[in-house]
């Protein structure tokens, strides 16, 4: 039966008008998104729907219209696939490359670095400074900062593992605490689990102690081991550490740069030329080696070390030997 020339005609118009609108959407969903040049903030709520989100984007300042993206959303079947977060719609973002986005969940994220051998001041500064971070621990005094971390009576001094971050704009500083206090952990672990037989430290908390000094005292990464043989060697005798970094976290603040005679007489918790053992508490945030190093100490007879003036070590095993050595390197004779 032939088809009547009138509907013949109706037909071929309205695939070219179907052709022509997809050719249409086809450029579109191509086209950067007009942003007036500038870079927009897209913060998405865990369940927002796709209709929803496609009117954040207008809010966020795009000029575009809300109907056309949404219908992209569902013309493309990965509606129900945008994942929550914040994302940055920088200029030259097409619908194409948006959705693309928010399917992969690629938000704007920003760094923060926790230094190895830093201490707890100094991380508080780092995330002070940290670019886009919710600062919700900055009001927290330490045992209510630490009691939110699920630590309530524990310092924060060595507890978080020294790493670059990365988190999205407007997380929480507690968040990336968290995050770095689990990661401690994890490592502390690890290195206890693969302590040499007879290591003078008697506990994971004591291996994080002594890695913090192991860490303040290493100026060469090749002498750390030697440095942890000395210390163990000595907590083997019940000699005393004699340790300056450690004299020097008790000094605070008030530590002005040079360390002197009457600071190394003045008792604290963290003195240990006064006090036998450990002290109470890391005085720094401990990296890789410097755990490992605690608990894998080299296999030497010294007993006292001294800095060489380039960043590393002599070591001796006797007073006398040692005397020298600092005449050497210290004094200049």
């Amino acid at each position: 039966m032939a088809v009547p020339k009138g509907w013949m005609k109706f037909l071929t118009s309205l695939l070219v008008v179907v052709l022509g609108l997809g050719v249409a959407a086809f450029w579109w969903v191509k086209q950067p998104l007009d942003t007036r040049q500038a870079t927009l903030d897209l913060s998405i709520e865990p369940g927002t729907s796709p209709k929803a989100i496609a009117q954040a984007v207008l809010d966020a300042g795009a000029q575009t219209s809300p109907m056309l993206l949404y219908a992209w959303f569902r013309v493309s079947g990965q509606a129900r696939q945008m994942r929550a977060g914040s994302y940055e719609i920088t200029p030259g973002t097409s619908p194409q490359r948006l959705l693309n986005m928010l399917v992969r969940g690629e938000e704007s994220l920003r760094t923060v670095t926790i230094v190895e051998g830093w201490n707890w001041r100094q991380v508080r500064q780092a995330l002070a400074k940290a670019e886009n971070l919710q600062p919700d621990s900055r009001a927290l005094p330490d045992d209510a900062l630490m009691a939110q971390l699920g630590r309530p009576g524990v310092a924060p001094e060595g507890r978080f593992y020294p790493d670059t971050y990365a988190y999205a704009k407007g997380a929480s500083d507690l968040a990336v605490l968290q995050r770095a206090m689990k990661s401690m952990d994890q490592h502390v672990r690890q290195a206890w689990a693969a302590r040499q037989a007879g290591v003078a430290v008697q506990s994971a908390e004591e291996a994080l102690i002594l890695a913090s000094i192991v860490e303040k005292e290493t100026g060469k990464g090749a002498d750390r081991t030697l440095i942890s043989g000395v210390f163990n060697n000595r907590l083997r005798i019940g000699m005393r550490l004699q340790t300056d970094p450690t004299v020097i976290y008790g000094l605070g603040e008030a530590f002005d740069g040079n360390l002197r005679r009457v600071h190394l007489l003045a008792d604290t918790p963290w003195n240990t030329y006064t006090r036998a053992g450990l002290p109470p508490t890391p005085i720094a945030m401990p990296g890789k080696a410097a755990l490992l190093a605690a608990v894998q100490p080299a296999k030497t007879p010294a007993l006292y070390f001294v800095a060489k003036g380039d960043g590393s070590s002599h070591f001796s095993a006797t007073l006398d030997e040692h005397n020298r050595a600092v005449n050497r390197y210290q004094r200049g004779q």
